[in-house]
């Protein structure tokens, strides 16, 4: 069981968490993770490139000159491929490009990479980013530059944080991203330099309870 220091937005330290080592102490299968990060890539794309074949142009339903007489080669419409304006051979259409991958190599993946980063002291955890009930990008920036000075950086919230998330959503241009704990996944892992996770959003990804709600349950 791996242990991870956990950042107050003051930029103290308040206590640790428990990083499971079935998720964040695995064998990456670089294979594997090479395989989901190019099917997650292929289903983004649209798919809705086309081209048009001789078929489909406009015009050329007449022969432009007489078959033999003018020296030149016989042509039987201007919307033939050699022409400028004519069809495309063999050009793009409209396909699907997503593929299938099992729910479990996805997982696989996820804690392959997951792992990488812990290893190497590039996963971080904060009890949040800013204090009180109102957002400030001023005051969230700050706690993420002291959980990292990385330019990359991936930050995972839970799904009500609606503080914190308001607070980062204007720093795409310091290089963060931001994403849901039930949305994380392995691309995203792997072109960030660091993940910064609030506790909260900690506790979502491991289908841990958080600590009000534990209270509450007494």
């Amino acid at each position: 069981m791996t242990t991870v220091g956990v950042l107050t937005p003051e930029g103290t330290t308040a206590g640790t968490v428990d990083l499971p080592t079935e998720v964040f102490d695995v064998q990456a299968n670089i294979p594997l993770m090479h395989q989901v990060v190019v099917a997650q890539l292929a289903a983004a794309r649209q798919g809705t490139h086309k081209a048009k074949t001789r078929g489909e142009v406009a015009g050329g339903g007449k022969k432009p000159y007489k078959q033999k007489g003018t020296g030149r080669a016989r042509q039987g419409s201007i919307r033939a491929p050699q022409f400028t304006g004519g069809g495309v051979v063999h050009g793009p259409v409209p396909r699907d490009y997503s593929q299938r991958t099992p729910k479990k190599m996805k997982v696989a993946a996820l804690r392959g990479a997951l792992s990488d980063r812990a290893r190497e002291g590039r996963l971080h955890v904060v009890e949040a980013f800013v204090t009180g009930e109102t957002p400030s990008t001023k005051a969230a920036l700050k706690t993420l530059r002291a959980a990292t000075e990385r330019k990359r950086v991936l930050v995972v919230l839970a799904a009500e944080d609606q503080i914190n998330w308001l607070s980062l959503r204007n720093l795409a241009g310091e290089g963060v991203h931001l994403i849901e704990a039930g949305q994380l996944n392995t691309y995203d892992v792997l072109v960030a330099d660091d993940v910064v996770f609030t506790k909260d959003a900690l506790a979502e990804f491991l289908g841990e309870k958080p600590a009000d709600e534990t209270e509450a349950d007494k």
